[in-house]
């Protein structure tokens, strides 16, 4: 009787080492998302950042806090695209436009008294909401106008 084929999977110790290192990596990349969110957050508040570094820095801000996603979570692939690529790109966007003084003392103070519990944003979420009815009331309009 002919030996049964091997699995190509490898689950040894370098396989497993590697999974724990590319989780470590994830997480420390989410803590350090999470550090510039909230660096972003006291850079909005710092006299010293230019007004539209201060616009950009806010909206990110209040979409990152907000309770409620432009794409809705349980929505599949799609609703971790704004976690995952939108949020950083736009905690890049805004990275660029404070000062890389006033951004160290603000990721230092991030580092140093970051709260325990992430901040709710109720104008974040009063937003993304008017956002998800102006878009639901264009649509009813178009579709008025189309078949009605």
């Amino acid at each position: 009787m002919p030996d049964a084929p091997k699995s190509t999977h490898s689950t040894g110790p370098a396989a497993q080492a590697g999974i724990r290192g590319a989780l470590a990596a994830a997480r420390q990349w989410a803590r350090t998302v999470k550090r510039d969110v909230y660096a972003l957050y006291l850079a909005t508040r710092d006299p010293r950042t230019p007004w539209y570094g201060k616009l950009l820095a806010a909206c990110i801000v209040a979409y990152a806090f907000s309770p409620i996603d432009v794409i809705p979570d349980f929505i599949p692939v799609l609703g971790y695209l704004d976690d995952v690529i939108i949020v950083p790109l736009g905690i890049l966007l805004a990275l660029r436009l404070v000062p890389p003084d006033v951004m160290a003392e603000c990721r230092a103070r991030a580092e140093q008294d970051r709260p325990s519990s992430k901040p709710r944003s109720l104008i974040g979420a009063a937003a993304v909401i008017a956002t998800w009815l102006l878009l639901a009331t264009l649509c009813a309009a178009w579709a008025l106008r189309q078949f009605g």
